[in-house]
């Protein structure tokens, strides 16, 4: 990682004449960015049976040099949002503008953007400057121009021992840097990525989601990364957009996005966990915007106070406002907070819900105002567990039915069967509007 970082530092600032890179000096901090916007982008394939809406309607600025990831199951329009975007699929209705002008009639090779493909799309009969030099080729520089972009953007990915080896003769992550190398040559604007980790194995993923994050900040790219991983959406970008069923659900930070779903789809999309079904009895505060997070306000979406019924009894949970007395409720339940202990450890049994205790005494109050974690205390017997390193997966089975915790991996796993005392972090707990729908 620190050879990779120190190449694109000598890339930024030893680029030969005409290569547009971002550097802090440069005059109003121009990159390789550009404003992007989509304005009601549809893509509609009709059928006999109906119209199919593979991407309806789609809103979206994304800002320069943000990375930006287009998250969501199979289907739900991302890659075809993304394709639209690239020029490879036209829109059936609806815009895409770069920096305020319409590229919705320019062909696809002539919008200033690079895309690294699923299956990096190498040329396997061209060695690997062959592959970094097609492009511009096709775009007729002189040899001595090609020469010395190619020269730099092999050294920037740190490829280019590898230089005159053909595709078969390269490992997926070197393959992975060929294509990389081969987008970045082009100078582009943008740099789209359409799941360019998914053929890579567990710890080679890991390892170039920050190769890649790192490159994209060292050059002040806009990058738009297309996934169903919520890892790497989660640990790569500025901004998330979740997609379903050709629509766009949310758009936030990653905190904001993982903390504070709009609805059960994304809750239930991001993390591990489960949902308790909840009544609303008091609206407390209607306009909460911490929450005791500690985020940043620009990160937060606004949020609500709710004392809600539920079948392990009343919780002051935040959630997403605008919900009254009486509407049902789902509380969002990540398994890292419901912590799982064997029933008679010492330490939950000396805690029996005193938060909980200080509640009932003081009534209205928000969770946030006792000064500490608000946590409360539930019994369950445990359903199954999964061990994973550093930490233990459990399936419990509550009154509020089945949920997912976890425990500290320093400690054997709770056969199936055992009953456990659960400890509940209600401060850290968000509830959604009720919608059986996604159940």
């Amino acid at each position: 990682m620190i050879m990779i970082q120190t190449q694109i530092t000598q890339f930024a600032t030893a680029a030969p004449q005409g290569t547009a890179v971002a550097r802090d000096s440069d005059k109003g901090n121009e990159s390789l960015s550009g404003t992007l916007e989509l304005k009601d982008l549809s893509k509609i394939y009709p059928s006999k049976k109906g119209d199919f809406k593979a991407v309806y309607r789609t809103n979206l600025v994304i800002e320069p040099g943000k990375f930006v990831t287009l998250l969501g199951p199979s289907g739900c329009g991302k890659t075809t949002t993304l394709r639209m975007i690239a020029g490879f699929e036209q829109p059936s209705e609806g815009d895409i503008l770069l920096d305020d002008k319409s590229i919705i009639d320019m062909t696809a090779d002539k919008r200033p953007m690079s895309m690294v493909f699923q299956s990096y799309a190498l040329f396997p009969h061209l060695t690997v400057r062959g592959n970094v030099e097609f492009g511009l080729k096709i775009a007729k520089l002189s040899k001595d121009e090609r020469n010395g972009k190619v020269d730099h953007a092999l050294d920037m990915m740190g490829i280019k021992q590898y230089a005159d080896r053909y595709p078969h003769q390269l490992s997926g992550g070197q393959q992975q840097r060929v294509a990389l190398a081969r987008a970045l040559v082009m100078e582009p604007k943008i740099i789209l990525f359409d799941e360019p980790l998914s053929n890579l194995d567990a710890r080679l993923r890991v390892k170039m989601r920050g190769e890649i994050r790192d490159l994209q900040q060292k050059l002040k790219l806009t990058a738009i990364f297309v996934t169903h991983d919520q890892s790497e959406a989660l640990t790569m970008s500025d901004v998330i957009v979740v997609m379903s069923a050709g629509k766009v659900e949310q758009v936030g930070t990653p905190w904001g996005i993982y903390h504070r779903p709009v609805n059960r789809f994304v809750a239930a999309f991001l993390g591990t966990g489960g949902f308790i079904k909840g009544h609303v009895t008091s609206v407390l505060d209607s306009s909460s915007v911490d929450a005791g997070s500690g985020a940043s306000s620009s990160e937060l979406p606004p949020a609500a106070l709710y004392r809600l019924a539920t079948s392990v009894g009343d919780l002051v949970v935040h959630g997403v406002p605008g919900q009254n007395v009486g509407d049902d409720m789902d509380i969002v339940v990540r398994a890292e907070n419901l912590v799982v202990k064997a029933a008679g450890d010492s330490q939950n049994e000396a805690d029996d819900s005193p938060a909980q205790d200080m509640q009932n005494a003081q009534g209205e109050q928000s969770a946030a105002d006792f000064g500490g974690e608000y946590n409360d205390t539930i019994r369950a017997k445990v359903v199954s567990s999964a061990f994973d390193g550093e930490v233990v997966h459990y399936q419990i089975q509550t009154d509020a039915g089945v949920l997912t915790g976890s425990g500290p991996g320093s400690d054997a796993p709770l056969g199936a069967g055992t009953d456990v005392t659960c400890t509940l972090k209600t401060q850290a707990l968000w509830a959604v509007p009720c919608d059986r729908s996604d159940e």
